[in-house]
């Protein structure tokens, strides 16, 4: 798994010292070293391109996506650079060609994700990868991160106390070692991480390969004025797709299948492609050209496998595996790059909670225990739709989109007596154990949602007095700190207790990332008592 010689000649340099390395410096990257700096926690993110890839990669994220990087302060950011139509509609669309009569693609099976501001702060947010990315980058290290690129991770040991990495810059060649109490790998479907941890996969696997290319053509001729999220044609061979990457018109994501056994990346030359372009697009003269899609390199077509498969684990020691690393799915109902940010968030909390001595090192093991599950979901899902849009069929039952991607359920030691996982219809969200904290309006013009993000929160009931003050308690908390809020007090909504699904004496604690982890829906007789057992089992404390 690693070179045990050269960490010993490494122990002899100076060894840089950090909470939690990152490896890989892409979206999900990104991801959990903002949500790691937000929580205090000094991170040193590892990534081996020279910058951020043009590659748009992903169409959009998921409103429960945006509501996390609220949390941080990048909502409104993420709105404004976001380039969908104005009710942020994701269109998905199946042709022979795109100058040819479209056939919608359903996204859900049902009406909830018409509107998902019934349920939460925030829509869909149609931005691509690379834009994402660059604010990501930008508020990660306002916040502290430090992020290196054209840095490779050449060796990695791990022991009882911490994560040992050799690291080499790619520019120089010059090698040094970085020392972490823990390490997550984000470093994409094909991992090394992974590999040297040597764990396996389970799933489909790969389901074919795909070239893409960035393309610069005018193709309004083709579009004459339809709203386009991403359009899957049969030209010019099936599984071909064009994206567009602003509102312009000119600039577009193609990709089509291929056989690596037959053919190779590099037999897709300029020319190729262009021509290719102008099947897909049904426009025969069309002038195209080809944009770079690695920074400092003339490389302008990609290859990369689409596939579904989930890691067996998603924790080896003091080792993490996050977003890609951990799961891939094919791109169909766009659950890859959140599910990614979402891996992150979860963790880091966690891992927060753990470093600072709030927690104790089991609460680590409800990272595997809460998002491989999902992973598993969502890829079935995503494959369920790959078939529906991509084969003529779907392969395994649709299930209602909102209900994946906003009322999906922990089952874990983090949410004590809980052992239901099955998604909760987005509408139906009431505060059930496991679920994400309903979004009620605020009188303030805000939401109950802007209550979470940092530390434990606890709602209590209209005659709930007693649960916040014992949540205020240092005894009660045991050093933690819990945020508490009396319902129609403290907080100005109207329906709140229906809202959490409580009665006048009844509360909800709510994790730091925002779920809930316990609920008394009618009191307790020692409130105190009972609030100080919740937090040490969800925190895995032994005091």
């Amino acid at each position: 798994m690693t070179s045990s010689s050269k960490q010993l000649i490494l122990t002899h340099m100076n060894q840089q010292r950090t909470q939690v390395v990152v490896v890989g410096g892409a979206l999900t990257g990104l991801s959990a070293a903002l949500f790691l700096a937000h929580q205090g926690i000094r991170v040193t993110v590892v990534e081996r391109h020279p910058d951020l890839l043009p590659h748009p990669r992903l169409r959009g994220i998921t409103p429960r996506t945006v509501e996390v990087f609220r949390q941080v302060g990048l909502g409104p950011s993420i709105h404004r650079a976001s380039f969908s139509a104005e009710d942020g509609a994701f269109v998905p669309l199946r042709a022979n060609t795109l100058a040819d009569e479209y056939e919608p693609v359903a996204e859900t099976t049902g009406a909830e994700f018409d509107d998902p501001r019934t349920f939460s702060t925030d829509t869909y947010a149609g931005i691509d990868q690379d834009r994402l990315e660059l604010l990501l980058r930008d508020r990660a290290r306002e916040l502290g991160a430090d992020i290196r690129h054209f840095t490779e991770v050449t060796a990695l040991d791990q022991d009882a106390d911490g994560v040992t990495v050799t690291i080499r810059e790619r520019a120089s060649g010059d090698e040094g070692a970085v020392r972490a109490d823990y390490l997550v790998a984000a470093d994409g479907s094909r991992s090394p991480v992974r590999t040297w941890l040597g764990i396996e996969t389970d799933g489909p696997g790969v389901l074919f390969d795909t070239i893409t290319a960035l393309v610069h053509a005018d193709l309004s001729a083709a579009v004459r004025g339809r709203r386009i999220g991403i359009a899957y044609l049969q030209k010019p061979r099936p599984f071909s797709s064009m994206m567009p990457h602003d509102d312009s018109g000119t600039r577009w994501l193609f990709s089509t299948g291929y056989d690596p056994r037959q053919e190779s990346v590099a037999d897709f030359t300029t020319e190729r492609v262009a021509e290719m372009v102008r099947a897909a697009s049904g426009l025969d003269d069309v002038e195209v050209s080809l944009r770079p899609q690695i920074p400092g390199t003339d490389v302008t077509v990609l290859g990369f496998p689409i596939g579904a498969q989930v890691a067996r684990s998603y924790r080896s020691g003091r080792v993490f595996l996050a977003g890609d690393a951990a799961r891939i799915q094919p791109p169909t109902g766009g659950f890859g790059g959140s599910t990614g940010v979402q891996d992150a968030h979860n963790l880091a909390w966690k891992l927060a909670a753990v470093l600072a001595g709030r927690a104790g090192p089991g609460l680590l093991d409800t990272y595997d225990a809460e998002r491989r599950p999902y992973g598993e979901l969502a890829m079935r899902q995503a494959f369920a739709r790959f078939g529906d849009r991509m084969a003529g069929g779907a392969q395994g039952e649709l299930l209602d989109y909102a209900a994946v991607t906003m009322g999906f359920r922990y089952a874990s030691a983090a949410v004590p007596g809980n052992h239901d996982t099955a998604p909760v219809p987005a509408t139906e969200l009431r505060a059930q154990p496991g679920t994400r904290a309903p979004h009620r309006p605020t009188a303030d013009g805000g939401s109950t949602l802007d209550l979470y993000g940092e530390t434990f929160v606890l709602l209590a009931g209209s005659e709930g007095q007693e649960w916040a003050r014992s949540a205020k308690d240092p005894g009660t908390a045991s050093g933690v700190e819990v945020r508490s809020y009396v319902l129609g007090t403290d907080i100005d909504i109207t329906d709140g207790e229906e809202a959490h699904g409580i009665g006048p004496r009844g509360a909800v604690l709510v994790r730091p990332d925002g779920f809930v982890a316990w609920r008394s829906q009618a009191g307790a007789a020692d409130p105190a008592a009972t609030l100080a057992e919740v937090l040490r089992t969800v925190l895995a404390r032994q005091d």
